[in-house]
């Protein structure tokens, strides 16, 4: 078995484990905030910000490093990194240190580079990985985000189990595309399975807000394609889909525990091609900037 499928299987049991980290460092009800992350990490932040603001909690924006407006005012800022040695957020901290914006770090390595920069460092080391491809770390930041609004992960976790014992059909593995879809916080989940077909399996997939779909992107359905909806399907969109010919994938659960099922699809298409989704070609741990 692969170091990217024993992590996949361990998600229940670490999104459990959040329950019991202390919240108190994220930010308060009322906040105007911004998480920053890069790659996975940024459509982790997309999610959070999305549910969070939904929620009413406050102005909630999702940026990746390099295009954080800094003329921009926010309470504070919470910085993801699973490595914490990310070139982009350590230059973030900094300038946010240096101006004295309160901000926060989360991640699974204490003690590195970005360290010294951030106020508050929240580490989860249990989450933390060996393989390339994040997939742990990021639902087991995502849950502890979620856990801060009020959400219900223990019912997330028992979903994720389910998701684990889940066939993967072999279609689905065959399938010559895949386009994610998704909507309000799930879009970001969406962002992220797309990315994981992408690292892992070097799959042609195409990531869009449910109700866009319908606005061009579903030209390209076909038979042997997979449409994936992370959350509710929008009314009359499964007509529209099987009119296509290709195939609408949906979930009984928490959409979190979806993503579980994209993940693991990304292994089986990556063996299936005779690759190790551990090594993701052009790809490391973390992007360090010479």
């Amino acid at each position: 078995m692969s170091l990217t499928s024993e992590e996949i299987n361990s998600q229940p049991e670490l999104w459990r484990r959040v329950l019991d980290v202390p919240t108190d460092a994220l930010p308060k009800d009322g906040e105007a905030i911004a998480v920053i992350g890069c790659g996975t990490s940024w459509f982790i932040a997309q999610a959070y910000t999305v549910a969070r603001e939904r929620q009413g909690k406050g102005l909630s924006d999702a940026f990746t490093a390099t295009e954080f407006p800094w003329d921009r005012h926010y309470d504070r800022v919470v910085c993801l990194s699973r490595s914490g040695t990310t070139t982009e957020i350590i230059d973030i901290l900094h300038g946010l240190k240096d101006r004295g914006i309160p901000n926060v770090l989360i991640t699974a390595v204490g003690n590195g580079p970005a360290t010294p920069y951030a106020d508050v460092e929240v580490v989860l080391d249990f989450a933390d990985e060996e393989s390339v491809v994040q997939t742990r770390f990021a639902t087991t930041a995502l849950a502890y985000f979620r856990h801060s609004l009020g959400d219900d992960i223990a019912a997330a976790a028992d979903d994720a189990q389910r998701a684990l014992e889940l066939e993967i059909p072999q279609r689905w593995v065959d399938a010559d595309q895949i386009t994610f879809l998704g909507t309000a916080w799930t879009i970001g989940l969406a962002n992220e399975a797309g990315l994981k077909l992408r690292e892992a399996s070097q799959s042609w997939t195409e990531v869009y807000p449910a109700m866009e779909y319908r606005h061009g992107p579903i030209s390209i359905a076909q038979p042997g394609r997979l449409t994936w909806v992370f959350g509710p399907v929008p009314e009359g969109m499964a007509d529209q889909v099987a009119a296509t010919g290709a195939e609408l994938v949906t979930f009984n659960g928490d959409p979190m525990a979806h993503l579980v099922v994209a993940q693991r699809l990304a292994v089986a298409r990556a063996e299936a091609r005779g690759l190790n989704p551990d090594t993701p070609r052009h790809l490391t741990r973390s992007v360090i900037l010479k």
